[in-house]
């Protein structure tokens, strides 16, 4: 790694929990093509995935050919999977790059939502997304864990 890429890593929650600085409840799922799957570590739910390139990028248009080839087909994957897993409603696959107001490292979230969360909540879409990162709960790690083991096979392509 080059000294800008430690520049770039030093401080990114991505890159430390794709690193293991940070502990990743349920581990790394998938690894493809510069992308990684990891479960969200946020209080978007079990079963919340998130889909992000290994290198430290902070726009879509800087992703590389072969990233940018691998991204669409492993969204899709990543989706069927939890749709197989959770068997959720709706999944939601939106791009999320931005810490306290700056670019950060991009990352997908792949998110099963259930009639039961739109209920509990009262709203879907972004205000669904808003409350439940407002209740600062985070998901039980052996729940994570659970889905992971479940999870892993699925996007390994068995």
């Amino acid at each position: 790694m080059s000294a800008a890429e430690r520049v770039a890593r030093s401080g990114c929650i991505a890159c430390e929990l794709s690193s293991g600085v940070r502990p990743l409840p349920g581990g790394r799922l998938h690894e493809s093509a510069g992308w990684v799957v990891e479960h969200c570590v946020g209080p978007l739910g079990v079963g919340t995935l998130v889909v992000k390139p290994l290198r430290h990028v902070l726009h879509v248009a800087d992703l590389d050919e072969t990233e940018s080839a691998a991204l669409g087909p492993l969204l899709r994957r990543t989706a069927a999977a939890v749709t197989e897993v959770v068997r959720p409603e709706q999944v939601y696959v939106c791009l999320w790059s931005h810490a306290g107001g700056k670019p950060g490292h991009i990352h997908f979230v792949v998110q099963p939502i259930t009639k039961a969360d739109m209920t509990r909540f009262g709203a879907s879409g972004p205000e669904l997304q808003r409350a439940m990162s407002g209740t600062g709960r985070l998901p039980d790690e052996a729940a994570v864990a659970a889905v992971c083991a479940r999870l892993r096979p699925l996007l390994a392509g068995r």
